[in-house]
């Protein structure tokens, strides 16, 4: 029996009207959420198709729970029943701790990373065993530089892994860093930091940088004499906004090449954000503000941003100084750590093809249109 024309076009209908309803669902943004993970690593990116992609998972050990429920906070806020593709950044136990934990709450079908552990002393050693079952029974996928990781039509490249940065500007690179000058590499970075898988994040006009916990060597490989990777709107500091001890992160050809508007640093009360990074970050040309989402006592009053820009305080909180504290992170000569457990508040981005994004704070309601 052959079909009439009223069937046609009730099936032309069905179809237009699943297709809106997909598109309805999907929306037309690019949504980015900060998460707070005491200084660890946690940001979770919604393509406008609707699929998920987070890098990195929290600390493990006591905080694992913690950190796993603060993603989990963030993924119930997007709607999500599963996580598309995880990037592990690196092996330490800030930026992988947390998995074993949210896998018991969240499917996670594809498992990205840069290849084996180098440091097997190192803080994320414990929980490879549980990091290689869990990918086993997914899909697993070592990337390197130039590699590109499919995201629901949004345009991830790898641009660095392993160790290596990419040969070949991105499109629209390649132009001469002036801020190279005066800048040598120094001795080889053997942690896992340097291993870290950081990519370049373009939806339309916008474009992200998060590099993980890529040190010295690596920007300046990525940034000179040539800056490979352009500019960037938003930034994810680099190694939770940490340039010490000694030439640790957060370059200023890598700060200054990236041109960026707007900085995320992903620092804890007494990890990151410290005043040397937050010095670079606050004095990079074109940059509009420096969110960040923890008061961090190395930056004190002296370098921090005002209260709106911060996601989170802490325990007990009654006075701020105005120098930054003394001494590095950890430190047996530092005092204990105030308290930050349970629920807290994150960033989420808001993005939009044309190159605006809007940043809200959810701690306080504060939001600002870029």
């Amino acid at each position: 029996m052959r079909p009439t024309a009223v069937t046609l076009l009730a099936a032309a209908l069905t179809v237009s009207m699943l297709t809106t309803q997909v598109q309805a669902q999907a929306g037309p943004e690019l949504q980015i959420y900060v998460v707070d993970v005491e200084g660890g690593g946690a940001t979770l990116f919604i393509a406008p198709s609707g699929e998920s992609l987070l890098i990195d998972t929290g600390n493990g050990g006591d905080a694992a729970a913690r950190d796993a429920g603060r993603i989990m906070a963030a993924i119930r806020d997007a709607g999500l029943e599963r996580i598309d593709t995880l990037i592990t950044t690196h092996y330490h136990g800030d930026h992988i701790g947390g998995l074993a934990e949210l896998a018991l709450q969240i499917p996670i079908r594809h498992y990205v990373d840069h290849g084996p552990n180098v440091q097997p002393d190192g803080s994320g050693a414990q929980y490879m065993q549980r990091y290689e079952e869990l990918y086993r029974q997914a899909q697993h996928t070592v990337v390197v530089p130039g590699d590109r990781i499919p995201f629901g039509g949004v345009d991830i490249r790898v641009v660095a892994s392993a160790g290596r940065v990419i040969d070949t500007a991105l499109p629209g690179a390649g132009m001469p860093n002036p801020y190279c000058r005066n800048f040598e590499p120094i001795a080889p970075d053997l942690s896992e930091n340097a291993q870290s898988v950081g990519i370049s994040l373009r939806f339309g006009d916008f474009h992200v940088a998060h590099l993980g916990d890529l040190t010295w060597n690596g920007e300046l490989e990525l940034m000179c004499p040539n800056n490979k990777f352009g500019t960037a709107d938003l930034f994810i500091a680099s190694h939770h906004a940490q340039r010490r001890p000694a030439a640790m992160s957060n370059s200023e050809p890598l700060v200054y090449g990236l041109r960026p508007r707007v900085a995320i640093s992903s620092n804890g009360i007494r990890k990151g954000a410290q005043a040397a990074a937050m010095q670079v970050l606050f004095s990079s040309p074109g940059l509009e503000d420096v969110w960040q989402l923890h008061f961090s006592q190395f930056s004190g009053q002296e370098y921090t941003v005002p209260g709106m820009f911060i996601a989170n305080r802490f325990e007990g909180e009654t006075t701020v100084p105005i120098a930054p504290t003394a001494g590095q992170s950890p430190s047996p000569s530092d005092p204990p750590i105030p308290p930050h457990n349970g629920p807290a508040d994150y960033f989420k981005v808001t993005a939009q093809r044309d190159g605006s994004f809007t940043v809200l704070n959810t701690r306080n309601g504060f939001a600002k249109t870029y």
